[in-house]
This record gives C-alpha cells, structure tokens and sequence, in this order.
C-alpha cells in the first residue's frame, strides 16, 4: 500500500502510526520533544498545537493554497472553523458540514395521509399527530412526536429554524453576541416548551442516555428524531431487520422553514487537520513539496487507494459494481487499515462504496443541499483565554437554564436571571474578548 501510494506521489514516505487511544498523548510527547515529522496529524485545537502555533513551530498555509487544484477548493466555513484566529495551519480533513437533519418515520406519515413537514408549523402538527393519532394503527396511545435525549445538540438545531444565530450573532454595527441574546431564542424556547407540555416529546428527555436515544424510533414508540442525516438508514435497516414486511419505513428531510427562512446548524466541518512543521520542512521550497504531496493525496487515485487499496487484491469490480475482499479476511482488512488517516477528501470523498439504496442516497443529496443553508459561526476561528479557563461553567449555565425553562422550572424572569449570572461569571469579559479578536481579524 505504501509503496503505491509513494509511486503515485513521486514521494518517498516514513510513517509513523500511532494507536487512536494514544494519539493525544502521543501528540504532546512529540509536541514537547520538538522534533516533529514534516506532516503531523493534528486531533484539534488543543491548547498545546495553539501554543505550539504562537511559537512558530508550523507553517501558516492560507497564502499557499490558491496554488494547488485540490487543496484550493477548501469550503470557506471549514476552513474558517479550523483556522486559529483566521489562520490557516493545517489542511482539515473534510467530514460532512450539512449533516444535520430530521428523521422521520415514513410509514407513519403514510398511515396518518400526511405530506413531510415544510414549515415550523406543520412540523408541530406532525409531532401532535404521530401523538395523538395512532399512527402505528395498533389502536393503543403508545406512540409520542420526538425523541430527545441529555445530548443537547436536536434543540441547538432546532433554535436555527427560528433565527437564533450558531453560538455567536453579529448585529448592524458588527459587534458579536450570545446565541441566547437574540430576539428568536425565546420564540425557540416557547416552542420547544410547548412541545413538552404537550407531551410531545419524552418527557425523561433531560436525563434519557443518548445512546439509546434511536430506540423509541426503531420500536415504535417515537415518530421523529433529530439528528444526522446518515443515522436515517442505520434506524431504517433494524426497523427491516424486526419488521421484515415494512419495507420503506424511514424518510430524511434538511430542515423546516421558520419565521426569517430555512436554516440549519453546520457540524464543525472536520476532523482533525495536517499541519506542517518548520522543525523539518525548513524552507519555503520544501514547503512545497509537502503541498503538492498533500495536493496528490486527495486526486481521486489516491482517495480510493488510501480508501480502498489495490484493485485485485483488496477489492473488485465486478460488472461496474465495487466489492470489497477485505470485510472476511483479517489479514487483507490490516494492510489497508489506517491509511485512510492520510486523506483530507478536497473538495469532496471520491473512494469507492457498495451499492447504495435510496434512502442514503437522499442522506448524500440532502446533505449537500444543506452547505447552501448552514448557519456559520462567525467568533468559531476565535480563541478565547477567558472561555478556556471558564468555558464549562459558561456554557452550564445557560444549558441548564434552557432545559430548566423547558420544563417549566423557571420562566422568563429565571432566563434573565442565567443570563446576568452568565455575565457576571466572566460572561462580558468573554464578550470583549471575541469582539477584539473579530475587530482584529477584519483588519
């Protein structure tokens, strides 16, 4: 494999691996030791790689990639997301931007005569059906609209369909502020309020494991769940897999459309990056080639190389279709295992994939159909020394509030009252900070 990978690259390759559960160890020994390969893998940005970053210790590559036809075709909210501060010091690996979604029970949309929820409204009448109406036809009241569970991210979402901004808002002036200081958070809260006082929603929801959070849905108790897009399928085949009969049970949709449009949370973008070291690659003429390295790796041959292996030996194509020979052989799956670490997928993944259904299918259009819709987080490059040291508490603090006003705990004077604790808790220095740094970066 390496050998391939190396004639296809004209570049002579050293690996050094390193097993996943030891990687953030390994990467601070090797951090600390300074002496860094030319291309490292980079798990986030931690406080060590930022101050390893202010130290000098990688090269700033945002100026470079304009030069090379994969690399300069980096999604601009990506790259803003792994960017430090606005800069660019490693090229991300790409993962799926428009991931989130909504899933649905189809069947039950089918039983009840309803369309696919366009609209904030029509998504609440769906829920209030699948709760009210007997959509499973079993002639019990066992079935509720959506399953949430303690993992916060389906209400993050959701605050998007009304206009609440993805962590950070910029007004008329250009300053930045908290998500939970916009005018819509609390139309968001009222809805996701009303949604549980209805019971529309599991009412353990706040301490409900998140991985059994697909569950309700798999069994019948629960209509929808927001989530990624991609775990509509894996929902779909173990409601096939009991219910052999019920053939197309599960459809996706992006998004419904709220009071300033169609909008939705992006995920980060990706994971990890490829940083290049100035210990070994001392000048810019190394520089690069290390960039047309990288460059190479994400051309279609080396995606399914890296991906896939060798064709005849790891894998066939038989009749146009792709079969892999690595899922029952130990042996074959080890040489290929791992090298797909290397990839970046720029501008998109071009390995090749069994034969699909048209259910993932919908998940890959739809995900793409989301990139035009996402909401960016304009502060998301920022690093802040006040959220470092007090991030967690901060973040608590309207956390709790959020699910506290859901509930029913609190109301609106209890939201103001979190939101002056949030303030006073390093709150309005964390404000400033972001401000400056955005002041700074528009500069």
């Amino acid at each position: 494999m390496l050998k391939e990978i190396e004639d296809y690259t004209n570049k002579e390759i050293t690996m050094e691996w390193v097993p996943n559960s030891n990687l953030e160890d390994k990467f601070n020994i090797t951090l600390s030791s300074g002496d860094l390969p030319h291309v490292m893998y980079v798990p986030n940005k931690s406080p060590s790689f930022i101050s390893a970053v202010e130290d000098g210790a990688f090269w700033e590559l945002g100026p470079y990639l304009k030069d090379y036809p994969n690399l300069s075709q980096t999604n601009e909210i990506v790259l803003n997301n792994s960017s430090i501060n606005g800069k660019i010091y490693g090229i991300y690996r790409s993962r799926d931007l428009g991931r989130n979604g909504v899933i649905i029970r189809k069947d039950w949309l089918q039983n009840l005569g309803l369309e696919e929820p366009k609209t904030i409204d029509e998504f609440y009448n769906m829920l209030k059906a699948f709760s009210e109406e007997d959509p499973d036809g079993n002639g019990e009241d066992d079935t509720y609209g959506m399953v949430v569970s303690k993992y916060e991210g389906p209400w993050d979402v959701m605050q998007t369909w009304f206009g609440v901004p993805n962590k950070w808002g910029e007004d008329e002036n250009g300053e930045l502020y908290p998500f939970f200081m916009d005018d819509n958070y609390i139309e968001a809260l009222n809805f996701f309020k009303k949604l549980y006082d209805e019971g529309l929603v599991n009412e353990d929801f706040a301490v409900m494991d998140p991985a059994q959070w697909s569950e309700p849905v798999i069994g019948g108790e629960a209509g929808v769940q927001v989530n990624v897009l991609d775990e509509g399928h894996r929902i779909q085949e173990k409601i096939i897999e009991a219910e052999p009969n019920n053939t197309d049970p599960i459809t996706v949709i992006k998004a419904v459309e709220g009071p300033t449009g169609l909008h939705n949370l992006p995920t980060s973008g990706y994971s990890g990056m490829l940083s290049v070291s100035k210990t070994s690659v001392k000048s810019e003429e190394e520089l690069k080639q290390v960039l047309d390295f990288l460059d190479k790796m994400n051309d279609e041959e080396a995606q399914i190389l890296a991906e896939n292996g060798i064709e005849g030996r790891h894998y066939e194509i038989v009749d146009g279709v792709y079969q892999s020979n690595i899922n029952e052989d130990a042996a074959l799956k080890a040489e290929v295992d791992g090298f797909n670490q290397m990839l970046m997928y720029l501008p998109e993944p071009k390995s090749l994939t069994a034969e699909s259904t048209p259910l993932r299918e919908l998940e890959t259009q739809l995900k793409l159909e989301n990139e035009d819709i996402v909401v960016g987080n304009p502060a998301e490059a920022y690093i802040s020394e006040v959220y470092s040291k007090k991030g967690q508490q901060l973040d608590n603090i309207i956390l709790d509030a959020r699910i506290k006003y859901i509930v029913g705990q609190i109301d609106e004077s209890g939201l103001e009252e979190a939101v002056e604790l949030w303030k006073q808790s390093g709150g309005t220095d964390y404000i400033d900070e972001i401000n400056q740094l955005h002041q700074e970066a528009q500069k």
